[in-house]
């Protein structure tokens, strides 16, 4: 077979117009409404494709076998199932609320709280009581223990340290509380895909068509000769569905290990005094967990302390409302999102005893997503079953007539059957055969395999995409990375290793050398500046210290532990390298409100109450900015003087010269408060920390390295036809110099049209927006809504637009794009579950190879299509004719059936599991709106239907002996030279559909509009 070639693809980008154009404007060829109510019902949006065109391509698709085509679709009528069941349990809780407080209120007089009889072992609380408490949101029963303090003490979990986190520990928390899982579905087991597969109507028939061949067999031809017909015809049917229910099994069984993985998010805790990840199914009662923006409320549980703690609870009461988080309103509910702040959790209630558990429990997890290459592939597979059966029809109806009149013979000449002549038992047996043949020929037409052949592909290359750090959360995805034109992606961690380290700092006049000497620094100013690294960080330091145990003292190695983001732990490396003592700094002085990172505003802050009732307000950020907010500089002996024009313009010279050897530049700056310009602790919420007249500190540059793999992955993204664009909140200087380095610019392309920042961009109308994209390669100084803007404004102009995102505020954009790319390392929970493929290892090569895992599931299913369909022409065309001209049909119902077993199932498993090539990556993208089957696959295809048709010999099957042997061979090595020269055939850009549909009259301005496009096309490929 010549099946190896993929098609000649043009860029998916000039393919889109079709389902972005407005519906007035949208006519196809021939000037119909291609999105009317004649439109094809097979073309589906790759994402958030509405109900009503789901149940349109169900209703039009031709399916034999209803339970096995639609196994890995979505089932519509079960996610409205799964609706009411949420909106049942939400019903509950907020039943269940409503009853406590009217009980609350008919009993006020009482005030004991009645504990248990038995509590577990070693604990002061019961597990019902922490789940009643906690479920109801009982804030007086929480007060009766004792508030958060006295619920630890009763949990014997230390708020500084957390619990001791031993496995004996764990073990008892997890008997006494329950583990935090919840009882999942099984998957089906074999026997039901066994049955599944024995429910195609088709095979029902050729099974009963058995039992009756083998019954007149026996009576007609004896016991020794009349079994070979009946037995093998059951047999070829055994064996189809024996094959088809094992493929169909081991699929489900990747599916099942993927679906896990989504499911297994990973939690910061602390357990003996170390911030350690653990995964969210290893959670226990009485564990603290840390929560920061974008984050899963991973149990149910109540606040231990927080800043600006802001909790999205839609997932579970189905309202909108953001929700802020205190000591006033402590509880937390599993499944929750943190929208804004951060801060600590106690555990109370884990796996079934939380809301979120009995939810996930109550509903089953599927995989069940239609996918465009799917849908697609239906129609396909819709049109070759009306072809299978309309040929099905003719040669049953031309075999009757032939046989009813007299014109079917023997091998031996003689007439099967004469009128008055032929016994009824005998007219039965031949009506059966022909019957056989026709149904086994609907058998072989009609391709129920083909959609699965995506599914099954799709499951190969999630499963190997594991391997390659990418883990696949829609399906859609896999194949519309094949088709991707642009990647926009960001830096840090990205592009760069996440291993920042400060390399450069100012202080003063004084640049420090190294950058932690702090010998030239007067007192106060050191204490400022560890005053606001240690306090205005969302990072810790776990320092080793002398543990005292029961029976002994161990000592430690003195090792230091740094977490948080890859900023936050650089700065605080540089802390320490400064002297720092983390916990002394962050005891001399307590936080009154933080304002967390914004990305917007691009820096952070946070006001503390010193012991002398001194408040001080820090401030860090980009440099830039910082430095715009400042009046004044500290100087290295602590005396401040005036940021005159001067002083600044030096400044930001500096930071400039910083930037241009790529390095990320963060200002220190703080104002002194007087205690009473703060508000009360009420007022406190919507407290807007002042950032005006402040005084800088110092500056500090941070090299982040490009990692060596980079370079070499975006030339090859150019050669693939993907163009590569740096989206950063680095300054325009730092970000063309990581850019260079890269390999995203060279010198000629580092020009101001290549080179943008955010807030030019954004100030731009939408047309402007449109026409500038293009060109830009670099964005600097941009925020989330900048990211958002920009997709929008590439999937507009024909992009398809992959976009890569770690934060809250990117979840729009990950949304918006064609695929959404989160890190898995330090992405959020909220960004991970709005982007459709997970990086976990937020390395930008893994990024390029789900784009050759895209191309690869796009061309497999080709070369399968291209196998089969040369299949099915030949065969039907074989049967065909040789019905019409000779009244016998060479290829029995025994030989198709072997025929469809190796087509329908085994060329499946073969041709759809093909790893990718190098030479994928020399091509331009797929379009989205390509042709299955290309002007070269119906190339290929004619030839080898012509190699087949004249090099083979079909007339009859009979055991080969040497010399046949030899001659299959020599056909063999015949049909090579063939094929081959076949491959230097011509063909012609624009598909075979467009140029038949050419042929049919229409409008002079509709041809010459039609002309226009495809000249606009073919200059653009």
């Amino acid at each position: 077979m010549a099946g190896g070639q993929a098609p000649e693809a043009s860029p998916g980008r000039y393919q889109r117009r079709r389902d972005e154009i407005d519906d007035d404007d949208c006519a196809d060829v021939l000037g119909i409404d291609v999105r009317g109510p004649d439109a094809d019902p097979f073309d589906i949006p790759a994402k958030r494709a509405p109900v009503e065109r789901l149940r349109r391509w169900r209703q039009a698709a031709l399916v034999l076998n209803a339970s096995r085509r639609f196994r890995y679709t979505l089932d519509l009528k079960k996610e409205e199932e799964k609706e009411q069941i949420r909106r049942k349990i939400r019903a509950h809780a907020q039943v269940i609320r409503a009853a406590l407080l009217f009980k609350e209120a008919g009993e006020k007089q009482n005030h004991d709280t009645e504990l248990p009889e038995i509590l577990p072992r070693g604990f002061g609380i019961g597990e019902e009581q922490l789940t009643v408490m906690t479920r109801d949101h009982n804030y007086s029963a929480l007060q009766e223990y004792g508030g958060v303090k006295g619920l630890a003490n009763l949990l014997k979990t230390n708020l500084e340290k957390g619990i001791h986190g031993d496995e004996a520990d764990l073990s008892c928390r997890a008997n006494a509380f329950g583990p935090n899982r919840y009882p999942r579905k099984k998957g089906r087991s074999f026997w039901v895909f066994l049955w599944e597969a024995c429910q195609d109507v088709t095979l029902v028939i050729l099974i009963i068509a058995a039992v009756i061949s083998l019954v007149l067999g026996i009576a007609t031809e004896g016991i020794k000769e009349g079994w070979y017909d009946g037995t093998s015809i059951a047999f070829a049917v055994f064996l189809v569905i024996v094959v088809t229910a094992v493929s169909d099994y081991k699929q489900s069984l990747q599916f099942q290990h993927l679906n896990e993985e989504k499911q297994n998010i990973q939690v910061e805790v602390i357990r003996g005094g170390r911030w350690i990840q653990v995964s969210i199914f290893d959670i226990v009662v009485g564990d603290i967990v840390a929560l920061k923006i974008g984050d899963q409320v991973p149990a149910d549980g109540v606040v231990i302390s927080g800043h600006s703690l802001a909790i999205d609870e839609s997932s579970m009461t189905g309202e909108s409302k953001i929700v802020m988080k205190d000591q006033k309103s402590p509880f937390l509910m599993a499944g929750c999102k943190v929208a804004d702040g951060f801060g600590t959790m106690l555990v109370t209630a884990v796996g079934l005893n939380t809301e979120w558990g009995l939810l996930m429990a109550s509903i089953s997890e599927d995989n069940n997503e239609e996918t465009p290459l799917q849908v697609r592939l239906n129609g396909v597979a819709t049109f070759i079953g009306i072809v299978g059966l309309s040929a099905a029809a003719m040669v049953l109806v031309v075999l009757f007539a032939r046989y009813f009149t007299g014109h079917t013979t023997n091998s031996d000449g003689s007439v099967q059957f004469v009128k008055r002549h032929t016994s009824v038992k005998s007219a039965i047996f031949g009506s059966i055969k022909i019957l056989t043949v026709a149904v086994t020929i609907v058998v072989v037409a009609v391709p129920e395999g083909l959609p699965l052949a995506v599914t099954l592909t799709l499951a190969y290359s999630m499963r190997k995409m594991m391997a390659d750090k990418a883990l696949v959360r829609r399906l859609s995805a896999c194949e519309t990375m094949g088709s991707a034109t642009t990647i926009c992606s960001d830096k840090t961690g990205t592009l760069t290793l996440s291993q920042m380290t400060v390399v450069q700092s100012i202080v003063g006049e004084v640049k420090l050398q190294p950058a932690g000497n702090v010998d030239k620094l007067s007192p106060t100013v050191v204490s400022l500046l560890l005053e606001g690294i240690a306090q205005n960080t969302s990072g810790s330091v776990f320092e080793a210290q002398v543990m005292l145990c029961s029976h002994h003292t161990t000592t430690k190695d003195g090792s230091v532990e740094v977490t948080g983001s890859p900023t936050e732990k650089a700065i605080l490396s540089w802390g320490l390298d400064l002297r720092m003592k983390f916990a002394e700094e962050r005891s001399r002085s307590s936080i009154i409100h933080v304002s967390p990172f914004n990305s917007e505003k691009k820096r952070a802050g946070v006001a503390v109450v010193a012991r002398d009732s001194d408040v001080h307000v820090h401030w860090k950020g980009a440099a830039e900015i910082v430095l715009s907010l400042c009046t004044s500089w500290l100087d290295v002996d602590g005396s401040p003087h005036e940021m005159t024009p001067d002083k600044a313009n030096q400044l930001k010279k500096l930071i400039e010269d910083m930037a241009e050897q790529s390095l990320r530049c963060i200002a220190f700056a703080y104002r002194n408060l007087d205690l009473k310009d703060v508000p009360s602790e009420e007022q406190r919420i919507n407290w807007q920390l002042p950032d005006n007249e402040l005084t800088l500190i110092g500056i500090i540059g941070m090299k982040d390295p490009c990692r060596p793999e980079v370079r070499d992955a975006v030339e090859l993204c150019k050669k693939a036809g993907v163009k590569v664009r740096m989206v950063t909140g680095d300054n325009l200087k730092t970000a063309k110099a990581i850019a260079l380095e890269c390999g995203i610019l060279d010198d000629s392309e580092a020009s101001a049209q290549a080179i943008i920042e955010g807030r030019v961009f954004r100030a731009y109308d939408d047309t402007e927006r449109e026409n500038v994209a293009d060109k830009i390669s670099v964005m600097a100084r941009s925020s989330p809504n900048d990211k958002l803007l920009l997709v929008k404004a590439l999937k507009k102009i024909g992009h398809v637009v992959a976009v890569t995102g770690d934060g809250t505020n990117d979840a729009p954009a990950l949304h918006e794009a064609d695929i959404g790319l989160s890190m898995g390392i330090q992405g959020t929970e909220v960004a991970k579950e709005s982007s459709d493929i997970i990086i976990l290892d937020d390395n930008f090569s893994s990024v390029v190879k789900v784009v050759r895992w895209g191309r690869s599931v796009y061309a497999n299913i080709q070369k399968f299509i291209q196998f089969q369909l040369t299949v099915n022409v030949a065969a039907l065309v074989i049967n065909i004719v040789a019905a019409v001209s000779s009244g016998n049909v060479p290829l029995n119902a025994v030989q198709l059936l072997w025929v469809n077993l190796i087509m329908d199932t085994l060329g499946a498993l073969a041709l759809a599991t093909e790893p990718p090539t190098d030479q994928l990556m020399r091509r331009p993208p797929v379009g989205r709106r390509e042709p299955l089957v290309t002007n070269i696959m119906w190339r290929n295809l004619f030839i080898q239907v012509i190699i087949i048709e004249f090099l083979g010999k079909f007339t009859s099957t009979v055991r080969l002996n040497w010399k046949l042997w030899l001659v299959s061979i020599v056909i063999a090595f015949l049909s090579w030279p063939l094929a081959f020269v076949g491959k230097f055939i011509p063909v012609p850009r624009t598909q075979l559909k467009d140029l038949i549909l050419r042929c049919w009259p229409k409008s002079g301005e509709s041809a010459a509009q039609q002309t226009q496009d495809d000249r606009i096309a073919e200059s653009r490929v």
